[in-house]
């Protein structure tokens, strides 16, 4: 396997609103084009089974989808 030792990002159309995937060693962030903040996930988080709450209880995420 390919160590994930720089951020991979990539672009994704999800519901025709452009937005910016970004992995990392740490985690992911999904970032809606032209916003700042965004979804943040860490690895650890997704592994443990808190990603899910934590993600779904951000509060920038909900405002960026508008």
């Amino acid at each position: 396997m390919t160590p994930l030792d720089k951020p991979l990002k990539r672009h994704v159309d999800i519901d025709g609103h452009a937005y910016t995937v970004v992995l990392d060693a740490v985690g992911l962030k999904l970032v809606r084009k032209a916003h700042r903040n965004g979804i943040e996930l860490r690895w650890a988080d997704l592994i443990s089974g808190d990603g899910a709450t934590s993600a779904a209880l951000d509060e920038p995420s909900s405002q960026s989808r508008v």
